[in-house]
């Protein structure tokens, strides 16, 4: 038998971690095809399916409706949409409310525009493309959104919010810029009964670096960098008046926002709402019930309140007094 010397060993070791590494791109290529057949496969799915109950009628989804989408929602992680699983999952939600009906149609409204537009992906804007995909549950890597420009600005962190999710908490941590303006989500995870990671409290402002998820309305951050804390006193906000046409900005890049940040300044909390001092008003979410604590701060003179609106109503989360003073709602 020859013998290869060192330099053809070499030679020969190297075509071979090509030939592996062509192969092992190959393989992710084909993995990836896969993916696509079926995503756009269980979203085929999906319009028929919601076609045909809007063709029967959802008057029984207050009976049917649970068995229905948990089996749908199935059908759905099998496609490997498991974005779109977790929305039709979440349907259940809507029962409870004295205007469910309009509620769900709303629902189906935007899970069929979601199916719409991921099969009409081609003809959208590259922002859009990419939100209809993350939506749809195509992952963003944590390096591909750490390789994007940082934006750095004092963050005024707004307010948290934490909800259970099969067997998980989901911390959302709302983030505001000084200087650019600009609103960030921090999303973090952990095991019920587990630590989440740990964040500046609500009502401090520190000196960082955020990198977005891409997307038409970029909202999802990564913090990159946190140099410490600042004195700011209370964030810069918006009057109450502006936010219809706020929120409609946001939702004409993004119809499937559920949730944004707000700060709102010189308002009155009210029993159902917060006040602003043109008369108009916004409802609160009904989950949010009386505001008692943001009575008793305002005493009913105008503060500032950051909060997370919502289709349902806004969730106040922290107040600012005439004084500056931070109290968590």
């Amino acid at each position: 038998m020859e013998r290869l010397g060192p330099a053809a060993a070499r030679s020969a070791g190297d075509a071979g971690t090509g030939a592996g590494a062509s192969g092992r791109a190959a393989a992710r290529r084909a993995q990836a095809e896969q993916r696509e057949d079926r995503v756009a496969a269980g979203l085929s799915e999906l319009e028929r399916w919601l076609a045909d109950r809007i063709a029967q009628g959802i008057a029984r989804d207050r009976q049917t409706g649970l068995a229905d989408w948990d089996d749908l929602a199935r059908r759905l992680i099998d496609a490997q949409a498991p974005g779109v699983a977790g929305t039709v999952a979440r349907l259940s939600r809507v029962l409870g409310a004295e205007d469910w009906p309009g509620l769900l149609l709303g629902e189906y409204a935007l899970l069929h525009l979601l199916a719409v537009a991921h099969r009409r992906a081609a003809a959208l804007p590259e922002p859009l493309r990419q939100t209809v995909r993350a939506r749809v549950g195509f992952p963003v890597t944590r390096e591909s959104v750490l390789a994007t420009p940082a934006v750095r600005d004092h963050w005024d962190v707004l307010g948290e919010r934490d909800e259970e999710q099969e067997r998980l908490v989901a911390r959302r941590v709302w983030l505001a810029g000084r200087t650019t303006g600009r609103v960030a989500m921090v999303l973090s995870f952990a095991p019920v009964g587990q630590p989440l990671e740990s964040f500046p409290p609500p009502g401090t402002t520190f000196d960082g670096d955020l990198a977005f998820y891409p997307g038409a309305s970029p909202l999802r951050a990564l913090v990159t960098e946190r140099r410490g804390p600042v004195g700011a006193g209370p964030p810069p906000g918006t009057k109450v008046s502006q936010v219809p046409a706020l929120i409609a900005e946001v939702l004409a890049a993004d119809p499937w926002t559920d949730s944004w940040p707000l700060v709102l300044a010189g308002v009155i909390p009210c029993l159902d709402g917060l006040a602003g001092e043109e008369g108009d008003a916004l409802p609160l979410h009904p989950s949010a019930g009386v505001p008692w604590r943001l009575l008793a701060v305002s005493g009913g003179r105008p503060v500032t309140v950051a909060a997370e609106w919502t289709p349902r109503g806004v969730i106040p989360l922290t107040a600012w007094d005439e004084e500056g003073k931070v109290v968590r709602s």
